[in-house]
């Protein structure tokens, strides 16, 4: 980070891209995705329990456990995968955020304030470091997201084929 790309970078360090990353990295939140497979995965079963209080009862009232296991198993396996879906919806954006500023040639920052934006244009020896880090470092966590999401939608679509069975 010290290198001399960055000792002239008259943006601020907190709104440099690579300090956004680094912080993205070391965060209690969005570090998630960067552990590994099990302990990602025991990270969303944790949600999903977690959530689990609050969308057995709702579907428990539309379809009563006694009379409708299935539907109720199903519609409650559904909205579990969706509360859950929308706290990977934060990890995603959150990430997309910090690989768009890496990719971009300029920075755009702020001084003192919110009304005196500026811009500046990353040397290339920046910019091609940037980029490294979106395509060893970012585009995989953006890829594991994207296979979550894929296996959500694949369990959503099953559990809608055994509903209708």
């Amino acid at each position: 980070m010290n290198n001399s790309a960055t000792k002239f970078c008259p943006v601020p360090l907190e709104q440099q891209p690579t300090y956004e990353y680094q912080q993205l990295k070391t965060s209690w939140f969005f570090g998630w995705v960067t552990l590994s497979r099990f302990d990602y995965a025991k990270k969303i079963f944790w949600i999903g329990l977690a959530t689990s209080p609050i969308v057995a009862p709702i579907a428990a009232v539309s379809f009563l456990p006694v009379l409708f296991p299935l539907k109720f198993i199903i519609t409650t396996l559904i909205g579990i995968i969706f509360l859950t879906s929308l706290v990977l919806l934060q990890l995603y954006f959150g990430w997309s955020h910090v690989r768009s500023r890496l990719r971009r040639p300029r920075i755009s920052y702020e001084e003192s304030g919110w009304y005196d934006g500026q811009s500046w244009t990353k040397p290339s020896s920046m910019l091609d470091r940037d980029r490294l880090v979106v395509t060893y470092e970012i585009q995989p966590i953006i890829s594991r997201l994207r296979k979550t999401f894929s296996v959500f939608l694949g369990i959503t679509v099953v559990s809608i084929i055994i509903w209708f069975i």
